[in-house]
């Protein structure tokens, strides 16, 4: 039978009041579900315009009650004897709000675009392939992308990224981004597409699970990909392998690498007969070896705090050419943390950095400072970690210089 149109006029009369807005909004989920307009619809705790509005659609006498009952095929009813309606309920609400979609349909549609979406994790190498499903499974890429239409790119942009991870030599995100992506900012921090790809290189590379600022660039690092290639820099002393560094060994001076020389023309460092270099955390140790010993001094990086772009790529390259690495810290629980960081990137053996140097120096502090700060591991020394448990007295390296450069002493030229 061809459906009646509806009188919309006398239909807004009857049903589009505001009152019975909630009404309307029950027989269109209804539809949207495909169940039938029949039965008892319920709204507890209604106010009295929907009361009102209620009583004058059905013509019934004002009731009192805690809640408001309606019957669906008493509306129906109305709205046919009415001629606002003459196909009944359902067809005024469509009048009223628009054609009515089954949701199941609605659902079998989108699916079917997701699926169109995840469509470029199949390119990925058999490597990524699980990473792929684990994305698929816990709704990454959903809560990212938000609709299938934003996650088709979001996708294929990041497939071609990790397609072409991890690099080497490192190069800042920047450029890599200029050279594989949309442009240099597309891998910006904070970015659908950064989490993405982040979320992809540490199943690459292994990287541990972690958070904040600091465990998110050592995990770009992971795969070759650094923040910038200038403001990352290294500070060292007698490091030798460029004009620059030879001019400055020869002086004693401390020098500055930055993250761009290093990937450009890393030095090929002429090191004494034990090739190795000694790694500190604080700039005052390398300082007071400069000036101590000058030219003469083993060769020395100074961390400055937490390991910069340029320093684990410079350490790693030593590392890389058969350099022994040697290091110290401060005694402290973000002091083991930092070892633990830089452990992640290259092999060391600790420097004067063990249980027994520790109370060494704990015993001859005329102030012992409170140690603070949630425990680490120390992994390289497991009596560490217990002993700085115990003491609990913080010692910066600082503290130690003597004996610091007591052992550098043995090491000159």
């Amino acid at each position: 039978m061809e459906a009646r149109a509806c009188d919309v006029e006398r239909l807004v009369r009857l049903l589009g009041a505001s009152g019975l807005a909630w009404l309307v909004h029950r027989v269109r989920q209804r539809l949207e579900l495909g169940r039938p307009l029949t039965g008892t619809v319920t709204l507890s705790d209604p106010d009295e315009a929907q009361r009102r509005a209620t009583e004058r659609l059905l013509g019934r006498a004002p009731r009192s009650g805690g809640s408001l009952s309606v019957r669906l095929d008493t509306v129906d009813a109305v709205l046919r004897r009415s001629g606002a309606s003459p196909d009944g309920l359902a067809a005024a609400v469509v009048a009223l709000t628009g054609p009515v979609e089954l949701r199941a349909e609605t659902r079998s549609r989108e699916e079917r675009a997701w699926e169109e979406a995840y469509a470029p994790l199949g390119t990925l190498d058999a490597e990524l392939s699980r990473w792929a499903e684990r994305i698929r499974d816990d709704g990454l890429v959903r809560r990212l992308a938000r609709t299938p239409e934003n996650a088709g790119p979001l996708l294929e942009a990041a497939v071609r990224a990790l397609r072409a991870l991890p690099v080497s030599p490192p190069v800042s995100r920047a450029t890599f981004a200029a050279r594989n992506l949309s442009g240099a900012h597309a891998l910006d921090e904070g970015t659908p597409l950064a989490t993405l790809v982040l979320s992809g290189i540490r199943w690459l590379t292994g990287f541990p699970e972690g958070s904040g600022a600091q465990w998110r660039r050592e995990a770009w690092a992971s795969a070759g990909l650094l923040k910038d290639d200038v403001s990352s820099t290294a500070l060292t002393l007698n490091l030798r392998g460029t004009p620059f560094l030879d001019a400055m060994a020869d002086a004693g001076d401390p020098a500055v690498l930055t993250l761009r020389t290093l990937t450009r023309s890393p030095p090929i460092a002429a090191l004494t007969a034990a090739r190795s270099v000694h790694v500190c955390e604080n700039p005052a140790v390398l300082s007071t070896a400069a000036d101590t010993f000058g030219a003469a001094c083993p060769a020395m990086v100074c961390l400055q705090g937490q390991p910069s772009d340029a320093a684990l790529t410079l350490l790693r390259d030593l590392s890389a050419r058969g350099v022994g690495i040697l290091y110290h810290g401060d005694f402290d629980w973000g002091g083991v943390r930092i070892a633990a960081t830089l452990a992640r990137s290259v092999p060391w053996r600790p420097w004067r950095f063990t249980a027994d140097h520790y109370r060494e120096a704990v015993g001859a502090l005329a102030e012992t400072p409170c140690l603070s700060g949630p425990p680490a591991a120390t992994p390289w020394d497991p009596a560490l970690a217990e002993a700085l448990a115990e003491c609990g007295v913080r010692v910066e390296e600082e503290a130690v210089l003597d004996d610091l450069l007591a052992d550098l002493g043995q090491w000159v030229r």
